[in-house]
Formats: structure tokens, C-alpha cells, sequence
């Protein structure tokens, strides 16, 4: 354990008005920016996965339709829905890198003080 003192004003930034940033014009877009991507998405891949647990469940025929062999419909839902969970991931990844990251990086250098 360290019983030494910490200095808690050394890890304060220099400008801790946080509010002040919070109601700024720039986080609000920040923030837009992020709800308008995520939110949507984030629906559509609910509606898409419950899609399949519904089929699944009343529609048991269909998706036991053979697709070639013994792969099904079912099979091939199941495996979409893991390729769609790495696509929104990628596709996210990609957004945030050009559209989320160089304004919090800025955000967040203006109240590190490095600004």
C-alpha cells in the first residue's frame, strides 16, 4: 500500500469548466455527431436480431429451409448476425476516427490547457 500524500491538484486540468464545455456549441455537435450514427444503428440491429429470434420461433418451417446440404436458413441468419455485429463494429470504428475523434481531441486539449 502507499501512504504517501497525493497531490490532488496535480492531476486537475487546467481549466476544469466543464459545464461551460457541456453546453458548448462544439460538444453539442460532438454529441449529435455520435446519437445520429449510434442510435439508428443500434435500433436496426436490435429489430434485425430480434427478426431471427421470432422467425426462429414462429416461423420454423422457413427456416428450416435447406439452403445447399444440410446448411438451413436458420444457419445462414445466425451466421449474419455475427458478420453484421463485426460490420457495425468496423463501420463504427471507421465514423468515430472521422467524425468523433478530431473534435473530442480538441475538446479535450482546450481543457488539458494544451490550447
Amino acid at each position: 500500500m502507499d501512504s504517501a500524500p497525493h497531490d490532488a491538484s496535480a492531476a486537475t486540468p487546467v481549466s476544469p469548466n466543464y459545464l461551460e464545455v457541456q453546453r458548448s456549441a462544439e460538444f453539442g455537435a460532438l454529441r449529435r455527431a455520435h446519437r445520429s450514427f449510434a442510435f439508428p444503428l443500434t435500433v436496426a440491429f436490435i429489430a434485425w436480431y430480434f427478426l431471427y429470434v421470432l422467425l426462429s420461433i414462429y416461423a420454423g418451417a422457413l427456416m428450416d429451409t435447406k439452403v445447399v446440404g444440410n446448411i438451413n436458413i436458420a444457419l445462414v441468419f445466425g451466421v449474419a448476425q455475427f458478420l453484421t455485429t463485426f460490420a457495425i463494429a468496423w463501420w463504427y470504428a471507421r465514423h468515430a476516427a472521422a467524425k468523433l475523434d478530431p473534435p473530442a481531441d480538441a475538446i479535450k486539449s482546450r481543457l488539458e490547457g494544451g490550447a
